[in-house]
């Protein structure tokens, strides 16, 4: 018997993709309201990363930032709000594989990376996850 032929295994995994599905279609709706009240700014969600250990869950994952800041400027705004030290890196990642470059604003990382839910997403991490030794090197 296959797995997939269980009508059980259909209705939960038709379930799941319409939940899914739902949850995309809610964000669209939320970006839309967001992009109308507030024009000048990008919706951003960040994620801490899967694998991640060392550095600490954010109190919140949805930001509206000004377009005009820079990487840079939200790098810091996010190592703040996770209170690090200034020796402890971190990385963030859009879309769970690109690094930036930290002169780009956040509205030109937008432009480039939205998700098709309208947000963009961020994801951060220690350099540890990335297999490096050496963790007394400052990061972004």
């Amino acid at each position: 018997m296959e797995i997939n032929s269980s009508p059980n295994f259909e209705r939960k995994f038709h379930i799941k993709r319409t939940f899914r599905n739902n949850k995309k279609v809610d964000r669209k709706e939320e970006v839309a309201v967001i992009r109308s009240k507030f024009p000048n700014k990008v919706p951003v969600i960040v994620h801490r990363f899967y694998k991640e250990t060392n550095l600490p869950q954010l109190d919140k994952s949805k930001f509206l930032v000004p377009q005009e800041i820079t990487m840079s400027q939200f790098v810091t705004i996010i190592r703040n709000r996770m209170q690090l030290g200034s020796t402890q890196a971190f990385y963030l990642l859009v879309n769970n594989r690109s690094i930036l470059s930290l002169s780009k604003t956040m509205a030109e990382v937008y432009s480039e990376h939205q998700d098709d839910d309208g947000f963009l997403h961020v994801t951060y991490a220690s350099q540890e996850v990335f297999g490096s030794g050496d963790s007394g090197t400052a990061g972004p």
